[in-house]
């Protein structure tokens, strides 16, 4: 049993050295003497690397997330906002908390069988469209088919987050102008698309109370496990109240030190009067 320990700890070491060889963050030599300290002081492969100084803390844990295959970016990858913490920083306890939400969410709301959820906010700068993108990456990351749709057709903030540009997307859908060809894969995680807001429309609230809304996110729903909205701020406009009735159900995005309690309890009666479900309330200290 010590023998098949020792043969399997030797692979998985040898994996990490491999990454580290392979993202430059190593030369041969360097790993020559790792490898040396290693055996010397019966140290793992990364904390041998660490005392040498030849990588940083930062280094060994982006090879782990490769090891086990979870999504991780070093800082600058991508091009994306660094405001996607589950992406750039996925061992803070910011994303800690942003996990911990995840598992709320899927006990209280995708395990019965529900596949979208609104995020709502009362005021601009409460952080809603914040915590979709960086829920959306941590749903991806634990295997989720998970897309992200923007329905802030008036003031969207989710392409700019994942550095998608001018593109087609929801609204050109509910019109007829495009089809789910709209819909952007994000090829830094596994199982992460994005559904753009797409051509700012003259009448948003209308295009998003049409019915074909719903049938949109019928059809999708087949296709992903988890779809989470992104709505405007209340106090902007009634559009999230017909985007976050086709869903079904809402989170509410509350800001430390800048939601008033009065908005809070305005938004819970706006949407129960659209017979939607608020599944929680969220506190965003960002």
């Amino acid at each position: 049993m010590n023998t098949l320990n020792s043969q399997n700890t030797s692979r998985a070491e040898f994996t990490i050295g491999r990454i580290l060889l392979d993202q430059g963050k190593l030369s041969a030599q360097d790993a020559e003497r790792v490898m040396r300290l290693q055996k010397e002081q019966n140290l793992r492969f990364g904390e041998a690397a660490i005392q040498l100084g030849l990588i940083a803390q930062a280094d060994m844990q982006q090879a782990l997330a490769q090891q086990f295959d979870y999504p991780y970016l070093a800082a600058g990858e991508g091009g994306y906002s660094q405001d996607l913490v589950a992406a750039y920083s996925p061992f803070s306890s910011q994303v800690e908390s942003l996990r911990g939400l995840r598992s709320q969410l899927m006990l209280r709301w995708f395990a019965l069988g529900n596949k979208a959820l609104a995020m709502a906010a009362t005021n601009a700068g409460d952080g809603a469209s914040y915590l979709a993108a960086n829920l959306a990456i941590v749903f991806s990351q634990l295997g989720e088919r998970t897309l992200l749709i923007d329905a802030n057709l008036r003031t969207p903030g989710v392409s700019g987050l994942f550095n998608l540009g001018a593109c087609k997307g929801l609204s050109d859908v509910l019109a007829d102008r495009a089809d789910l060809s709209a819909v952007v894969r994000i090829p830094a995680f596994v199982d992460l698309s994005v559904l753009p807001a797409g051509t700012l429309p003259p009448n948003p609230a209308e295009l998003l109370s049409r019915g074909n809304l719903g049938d949109l996110l019928t059809t999708l729903s087949r296709s992903y496990d988890v779809i989470l909205l992104d709505t405007p701020p209340a106090q902007t406009a009634s559009d999230f109240q017909a985007v976050a009735g086709r869903a079904g159900g809402a989170m509410i995005t509350v800001r430390k030190n800048h939601t008033r309690v009065n908005d809070v309890a305005g938004i819970k009666a706006m949407l129960a009067s659209a017979g939607v479900e608020v599944v929680g309330a969220v506190v965003n200290e960002h």
